[in-house]
């Protein structure tokens, strides 16, 4: 495509979640990078999910690693930037928003009492310097974990004059943006609330929520949810645009660590340990579903799928957007349900994993397009595409469509075969990219009617008709026809549709 997808390289700002109590934020405190440096050695691998050891350096290391972005400490973070020239930092930068050490109680003075909204002020004043002392005043990144991404959203729709020139893109990891809401009630869910709300068990709670994201007076109608007639924090308020937000769900409630056992249990399975998979999102964003838990050594934030995907979002050159067209299913007393994974050539992880075993299947059955029901989207995912320092990039998504068929609200299994899928098969995607990394050619195939091992495969037949300036407005639609054998499942004109639009 035209242009260099590495042209755009801002600020980028890290915003951390939920510390816990006084000590946890005396340990948040002590800490230069509030934890961002952390990285992990465990995955979960193998049939039994037996833990094996991969090392992955961390997300701030692999900035600096792979996109060569600095990190300026010199004692202090806000002493570089009050000290610095205005213009005279470089862009490609990494800044740490250290709201918490003025609630830690270790710098010999009486700590203040700790508020989001409070926060997400000191956030916006941050974002000012940072864009002030950066060459060329860019927009910054924000990039938050857990309550952090709802510090960025009290900034983006309550505080900040003008959010879509201040911030360009917003990624949260795990983050409750439907609140966090327990799978069981009574004392246990009570004691998970008060155990992880610092104001209280109502610090998630939507009628809370509402006091420190929307502005004074603001009139939510637009946002209530239609069928219970209550404000669902998951719609955006403002301007800033949810096309330029990325929500990482985490789907793996199993390896939850501190209060693991209990949390995961009260949280239920559809949820990362503490957020339910259904909050983790904000409407009309793009959404990456990976198998990690809120934290701990299986976490989100510190892992290699957020990492890669994070970072295809801020710095790649093209955003596709998958979806399922002309479908004729029969609907009938039968419930459809799609799973989706993606896999990347030379990247050891999934960075999407939609599936009904880790809870979060694809409901086929939805009829609002964008924001159709509690777990997916339709399209079926958004990609960011970010070829890199490679000269062909090669994709594989995975597509597996099952129906089960229900009587009176009752599934029934007569006619069942547990783990086969209606249709199952793996799109096979090769981009290949020009001397300044922009896309010069897509080409593709289905792994079922190629011979022999998918790594064997040299050149794939079928090309994507797009080339540079053959769109006026920078956008594409590119249809990608179904097997027969899965026309047969999902309708003669049934069809993934691509569209491709420039991202950076």
């Amino acid at each position: 495509m035209n242009g260099d997808p590495m042209s755009e390289r801002y600020p980028v700002i890290y915003v951390r979640g939920f510390a816990g109590g006084q000590n946890a934020m005396d340990d948040a405190a002590d800490d230069p990078f509030y934890g961002f440096n952390e990285g992990s050695t465990h995955v979960r691998v193998g049939a039994g999910g037996q833990p094996r050891f991969y090392q992955y350096e961390g997300p701030l290391l692999r900035l600096v690693k792979d996109q060569q972005y600095r990190i300026e400490v010199a004692g202090s973070q806000q002493n570089v930037l009050i000290n610095a020239d205005p213009g005279s930092l470089e862009p490609d930068s990494v800044w740490i928003y250290r709201f918490y050490d003025a609630a830690a109680g270790t710098f010999g003075v009486e700590p203040q009492s700790y508020d989001i909204g409070r926060a997400a002020k000191g956030l916006v004043d941050f974002i000012d310097l940072v864009r002030a002392k950066t060459r060329g005043a860019p927009p910054v990144y924000l990039v938050a974990h857990s309550m952090g991404g709802l510090i960025c959203r009290t900034a983006l729709q309550r505080e900040l004059a003008d959010p879509a020139e201040a911030v360009s893109k917003l990624c949260t990891i795990g983050t409750p943006h439907g609140g966090i809401s327990p799978e069981l009630g009574g004392p246990i869910g009570g004691w998970i609330m008060d155990r992880f709300g610092p104001l209280g068990s109502d610090i998630f709670a939507p009628r809370h929520m509402q006091e420190y994201m929307l502005p004074d007076g603001h009139d939510f109608a637009r946002e209530t949810d239609p069928k219970t007639g209550r404000w669902d924090p998951r719609r955006m308020v403002g301007t800033f645009p949810p096309s330029r937000i990325l929500s990482i769900v985490g789907t793996n409630s199993r390896d939850y660590s501190v209060a693991a056992g209990l949390s995961s249990a009260v949280m239920g399975v559809q949820s990362d340990g503490l957020v339910a998979v259904r909050n983790a999102y904000v409407y009309g964003a793009a959404r990456a579903y990976i198998h990690r838990s809120h934290s701990g050594r299986y976490g989100l934030v510190n892992s290699e799928e957020t990492y890669q995907n994070l970072s295809r979002f801020l710095f790649g050159g093209l955003r596709v957007e998958v979806g399922l067209h002309g479908l004729e299913l029969d609907r009938k007393d039968r419930i459809w349900q799609g799973e989706a994974r993606l896999a990347i050539r030379g990247v050891p992880v999934l960075i999407h994993e939609q599936t009904a075993d880790h809870y979060c299947p694809i409901d086929l059955n939805a009829t609002e397009k964008g924001i159709s029901g509690p777990m997916s989207p339709l399209p079926l995912l958004t990609i960011f595409l970010q070829p890199k320092n490679v000269r062909k990039c090669r994709y594989a998504l995975d597509l597996k469509i099952i129906s089960l068929k229900e009587t009176g609200g009752i599934l029934g299994f007569g006619d069942h075969l547990e783990q086969i899928a209606d249709w199952q098969d793996t799109l096979i995607v090769d981009v290949e990219v020009n001397d300044n990394g922009a896309a010069r050619s897509v080409t593709w195939e289905w792994n079922s009617t190629l011979v022999g091992r998918i790594a064997e495969q040299a050149e794939l037949p079928n090309e994507l008709d797009w080339a540079p300036g053959k769109s006026a407005d920078g956008q594409w639609q590119l249809p990608v026809p179904i097997p027969l054998m899965g026309q047969a499942v999902l309708g003669r004109d049934a069809r993934l549709q691509l569209g491709i639009s420039l991202w950076a």
